[in-house]
């Protein structure tokens, strides 16, 4: 299959590539062997293009169909903990191998465009009595994503935000300003495509909640469905594509980039305003 070079560091790369070459020496297509571990076809792929892990479970039994005398097993276990939260590991995976990324926020400012004292109140919210060793660290986890958006090109982010993300004060003093205008800075460098729907757009496609679509190169695309504490990975074709529409549509009840721009900018101001009185 045609492609990028394996990362050498991605060791979830590499054992996807040595699963494609496994099933293929048994003559087992995708969806036959995702039948046998009662998953999808799709997920297969994920997992072949290194997007999903293999997790153990999957694993053991990969080994026992293509009689692989435990080499998914082992190599499985020493993939190590991801750093993320259990609900949104694979997602944050998935994300670190996407080409485009498009997401609707309804309520916060997307994970990769926080900055390190927005997601740390967003964090103390989430867990009021949590150590500060566990804000941290998941603050740091949170930043360290944020990194994708350090190459010029790719991926390709696109998000809408409904005006509350924009309007909630979050924080203390000067926090929700220095949120805002980190965000002007990506779109004025041309690095991010942001839209917002303003509250005068009344009812959208997507009032029940939040949603990220990500596309690979040699993969099938995936949806991810957040809630509080919860997410769900969805790679049904069918699925996917009810979800892109969901997101074709909310840009069409969106402003344009231009106006949106204009919106965040007035909105900062309006905090900076609010700061210094």
């Amino acid at each position: 299959m045609p492609g990028k070079p394996l990362d050498p560091s991605s060791p979830r790369a590499l054992l996807g590539a040595e699963l494609r070459v496994a099933r293929e020496r048994a003559a087992m297509s995708q969806a036959g062997l995702g039948e046998r571990l009662f998953v999808s076809g799709s997920y297969v792929g994920q997992m072949e293009a290194g997007t999903r892990r293999i997790t153990p479970e999957l694993a053991a039994s990969i080994d026992g169909i293509l009689g692989t005398n435990g080499f998914f097993t082992r190599n499985s276990v020493e993939q190590g903990k991801s750093k993320y939260p259990e609900h949104f590991e694979e997602a944050a995976e998935a994300e670190a191998e996407a080409l485009t990324i498009r997401e609707y926020a309804p309520l916060v400012i997307p994970g990769l465009l926080q900055t390190e004292a927005y997601a740390r109140e967003i964090f103390h919210a989430y867990q009021p009595t949590a150590p500060q060793a566990v804000i941290d660290e998941l603050t740091e986890a949170r930043l360290d994503r944020a990194k994708l958006l350090a190459d010029p090109t790719t991926p390709l982010f696109w998000c809408v935000l409904d005006e509350a993300v924009i309007r909630r004060a979050v924080g203390r003093r000067g926090v929700m300003t220095d949120a805002l205008r980190h965000i002007i800075g990506l779109i004025r460098a041309r690095r991010i495509i942001v839209q917002v729907i303003p509250f005068s757009a009344g009812a959208h496609a997507s009032l029940m909640g939040p949603l990220k679509l990500m596309a690979f190169e040699n993969a099938p695309p995936l949806a991810y469905l957040q809630g509080n504490g919860t997410g769900m990975l969805l790679d049904d074709p069918a699925t996917v594509a009810r979800h892109a529409l969901t997101y074709d549509l909310l840009t069409a009840s969106a402003l344009s980039p231009t106006d949106s721009l204009a919106q965040i900018e007035s909105a900062a101001e309006e905090h900076a305003h609010d700061q210094h009185s």
